[in-house]
């Protein structure tokens, strides 16, 4: 296990150091000066600020970020917000978006895990049938559609439910179901066909055949060995959601990183691009490494 651990570990680390070096040179190759808006300032004051926020020695400024935030905790100052570090908007930012991430995982999971054992005990009939033509949709239509439909049918049609903002419950249900839509139909899919493969398997018909409930051979044998390719998914999963979804927070005006990446990037913001890009990195790949440990754990065929 311990061996395991160091590789995944080691692994980690390699793509936090290639996505850092990719995001860094393709960001300074970026056509575009955030210094330079509808008036242009002399040249000299484009140096100072050049030379403020890291950016007149690409070189320099490659090696000295990493440095600068493992040391010291900090990711500099960012260009398109006054006064504001890039710690201080991820802080204001990261919490919303992990919130709605949390909850649409938990939909996601609880819903998607219910919804494939449904599928599979009534397999050919119309709760499979409607399952697989539900998934399908699901995982086909884009969230954007997906948003701009629950938003014509409950919030113009019906008025159930608002239509955008943060802070109130009935703001959440909406952007949480539109961002755990896809991730719910696929964990139904992976659900539904890991208990199909487990059905036909010897110690399933061992245990009904010393008479137990069907109930407890599909709950304690059957779905413990088919939930684990729903373990491996949840890593990128968990990371996709948690860090929120850009398009998603943009349909309903949610204050999350979402917004703070799109203003970032047209502002050409590189110190604040590259920081979230950085946290998103971070949570994916720790996250990986989790789901990594927890399998060793759940399969123990794994050594």
């Amino acid at each position: 296990m311990m061996r395991i651990l160091i590789s995944r570990i080691g692994q980690s680390l390699l793509v936090i150091i290639v996505v850092y070096t990719c995001t860094f040179w393709l960001l300074m190759a970026a056509p575009g000066n955030p210094f330079i808006g509808e008036k242009q300032p002399p040249p000299a004051i484009i140096h100072a600020l050049k030379v403020r926020y890291g950016l007149n020695n690409p070189w320099h400024a490659y090696w000295a970020y990493p440095w600068r935030v493992i040391t010291r905790g900090d990711m500099g100052p960012t260009i398109s917000y006054a006064n504001w570090t890039v710690l201080d908007v991820i802080r204001s930012s990261l919490p919303i978006s992990v919130s709605l991430g949390a909850l649409a995982l938990l939909i996601a999971l609880w819903l998607g895990v219910a919804l494939g054992m449904l599928g599979a005990v009534t397999r050919g009939h119309w709760p499979d049938l409607t399952l697989t033509v539900g998934s399908l949709l699901g995982i086909s239509l884009p969230s954007f559609v997906i948003g701009s439909i629950l938003l014509l049918v409950f919030s113009t049609y019906w008025a159930l439910l608002p239509s955008g903002g943060w802070g109130d419950l009935a703001q959440v249900i909406l952007p949480a179901f539109t961002l755990a839509a896809g991730f719910l139909a696929y964990i139904a899919r992976l659900t539904r066909s890991g208990m199909l493969d487990e059905f036909s398997a010897d110690y399933v018909r061992t245990a009904r055949a010393k008479g137990l409930p069907p109930n407890r051979v599909i709950v304690r044998h059957i779905l413990p060995n088919a939930s684990l390719p729903v373990l491996s998914f949840l890593g990128p999963a968990a990371a996709a959601l948690l860090t929120g979804s850009f398009v998603v927070e943009k349909i309903f005006a949610i204050p999350g990183m979402g917004e703070d990446f799109v203003n970032a990037c047209l502002d050409k913001d590189i110190p604040l691009v590259l920081g979230i890009v950085m946290v998103y990195t971070v949570m994916l790949v720790g996250f990986n490494l989790l789901v990594d440990i927890a399998y060793a754990y759940a399969d123990p065929r794994i050594s």
